[in-house]
């Protein structure tokens, strides 16, 4: 059992407010890194107690409730936008098995946020030249390979509405659930049918 601090109802404390802090920064700023929204929060408050850090699930908690607070209507309006532009996407993907992942699926998109989707093929060139038949413009973005289960290539579009990220990854990992790179929670997934349905239903 590790000690428990004598000052834990102050870090406790100091924990919720880092999070709600770096729920905001992501909100208002359009951080989408819940490290270095947690890093720049605890800055601002002085924390310098590293058990003050909350987790990244403590700060997605604390961005949910944010945007249901102060941004319901503008969130509502931006997962629309997102979802729409995602579904126009999958639907030219179909034969590489696209789902649409990420916060513009579990609802937590703010106002700069892009739309992630993953799709699976023998080869990331085979997306690639696709999209170059299809006459879809996109532009590669750097990985940061953590393991086996890291996406062959990542690429940027620009899907009229909003931004698009695609990443890429072989046949054999699209029965493998990862897990969120920010929560460390087994990652959610839609394909067309369920991101259509979730249109229809806002």
């Amino acid at each position: 059992m590790p000690r428990r601090s004598k000052q834990s109802p102050q870090i406790d404390a100091m924990r919720r407010d880092i999070a709600s802090l770096a729920a905001r920064l992501m909100a208002e700023d359009g951080i989408d890194d819940y490290g270095l929204a947690k890093r720049k929060a605890a800055r601002k408050l002085r924390a310098s107690d590293s058990e003050a850090l909350p987790t990244n699930q403590e700060i997605e908690d604390a961005l949910r409730a944010y945007q249901s607070v102060f941004h319901q209507d503008e969130l509502r309006e931006r997962l629309v936008v997102l979802r729409r532009s995602a579904l126009l996407l999958m639907r030219q993907l179909e034969q590489f098995h696209p789902y649409l992942t990420g916060p513009a699926l579990d609802g937590t998109a703010g106002r700069y946020a892009g739309a992630e989707l993953e799709v699976f093929a023998d080869s990331a060139k085979d997306v690639e030249i696709f999209l170059l038949n299809k006459g879809i413009d996109f532009e590669h973005v750097d990985i940061h390979r953590t393991g086996h289960d890291s996406p062959e290539a990542r690429l940027r579009l620009d899907g009229g509405e909003a931004m698009l990220l695609l990443s890429i990854y072989p046949h054999a990992l699209e029965r493998l659930r990862r897990r969120n790179a920010r929560t460390g929670q087994v990652a959610t997934r839609a394909g067309a049918a369920t991101v259509a349905a979730l249109l229809e239903g806002s």
